[in-house]
């Protein structure tokens, strides 16, 4: 089924447990077909009645087309509580060469990739923690595209789910993040929305950056914050999720 083809385009405007619900009877791959079939919470129900996923990878570069997932760490979490025995975290062999400036940035070398596993390798073990569960990342333009064009390249089928993005509710809060010249002039300064200074404003511990298991738990701690100082346990997941 392709990206462009009639039936894509109208289940994409269909709310998520619709679209769960038809894409289960069109998945060919028997994991994705389970993970939808697992089915999606609906868009009223409140936050603190869902189980979410805490979501990070780590990658070879930014850029989908060129690079691809060199790790993959997650959480599963509630508002009440991550739990962590249930962490899991993957060194997997990237598609595509790993770069030293990638290296440099998440610690994974050649020597971490030589043995490890594909990501189809461990796509029954990964599904087993995501499904009916709803995603959180952190920039949601890293683990939603990177895992849809991963998927794309094993399975020729690529995923739809929607996620929470801590960055996008930080960037939410702070509309004014960026001041204008003459703003920095007077003495503002502009307010950072990555993962170690939202968690900071919080005050939440500092964690060792650019671990994938690291930053879905520091990811999953940040939700938590940001629902108990701006929202609600009873807010809706649909107004948070994208």
């Amino acid at each position: 089924m392709s990206e462009t083809s009639p039936v894509t385009d109208a289940i994409k405007q269909l709310p998520w447990p619709e679209q769960y619900q038809a894409l289960a009877d069109t998945a060919k791959a028997p994991v994705l077909a389970a993970f939808y079939q697992a089915g999606c919470v609906p868009a009223e129900t409140p936050i603190s009645r869902v189980p979410l996923v805490a979501l990070d990878f780590e990658t070879t570069g930014l850029d989908v087309d060129a690079h691809s997932i060199v790790s993959i760490g997650l959480v599963p979490f509630t508002l009440d509580g991550i739990q962590l025995g249930q962490a899991k975290h993957w060194v997997v062999r990237p598609r595509f060469p790993l770069h030293q400036e990638s290296v440099t940035f998440h610690g994974i070398t050649h020597a971490d990739i030589h043995e490890a596993p594909d990501l189809s390798d461990i796509l029954d073990d990964v599904f087993a923690s995501l499904n009916g569960r709803i995603p959180v990342v952190h920039f949601r333009y890293i683990e939603r595209p990177f895992l849809n064009a991963a998927l794309k390249a094993r399975l020729d089928e690529g995923i739809r789910f929607p996620v929470i993005d801590t960055m996008a509710i930080e960037a939410h809060l702070h509309p004014d993040r960026k001041p204008s010249f003459l703003q920095r002039l007077m003495g503002k300064r502009p307010v950072s929305i990555r993962l170690p200074d939202s968690r900071r404003r919080y005050g939440l511990p500092h964690y060792a950056s650019h671990n994938a298991l690291i930053d879905s738990i520091a990811t999953a701690e940040l939700l938590q914050a940001q629902i108990h100082h701006h929202f609600s346990p009873d807010t809706p997941i649909g107004d948070l999720w994208l």
